[in-house]
């Protein structure tokens, strides 16, 4: 599922999403929140071999909030109160709450802190 709309140019533009729109399952994903909380890293191990660093935080905005993971480098980017953008992330549900994901093609950015 992807969410666009066409600009007067005839060119397709990414669609800012509000938090709560999202639902499970979801590509293409771009939102902007304030980071409210970000947990202490852990190691994880992971399935290709080696280790990484993962953090959860929770984003939200005026309707909502989800975690979101961060991974190695994506942590020391970030800090509480800061105000971000995620860009072509996607959504999952684990263990029954759906969280946000950057993933390898997604990027997050700073946008205020």
């Amino acid at each position: 599922m992807r969410f666009f709309y066409i600009n007067q140019n005839g060119r397709y533009n990414k669609m800012t999403m509000k938090i709560n729109e999202l639902t499970s399952d979801m590509r293409h994903v771009t939102v902007e929140g304030t980071i409210d909380k970000i947990s202490e890293p852990r190691t994880v191990n992971l399935r290709a071999g080696g280790s990484a660093l993962v953090a959860d935080a929770i984003i939200s905005d005026e309707t909502g909030s989800i975690k979101l993971s961060l991974w190695d480098d994506q942590i020391k980017m970030v800090k509480e109160g800061d105000r971000i953008s995620i860009d072509n992330g996607y959504t999952q549900a684990f263990r029954g709450e759906n969280s946000l994901n950057i993933g390898r093609y997604g990027k997050i950015a700073v946008l205020e802190g």
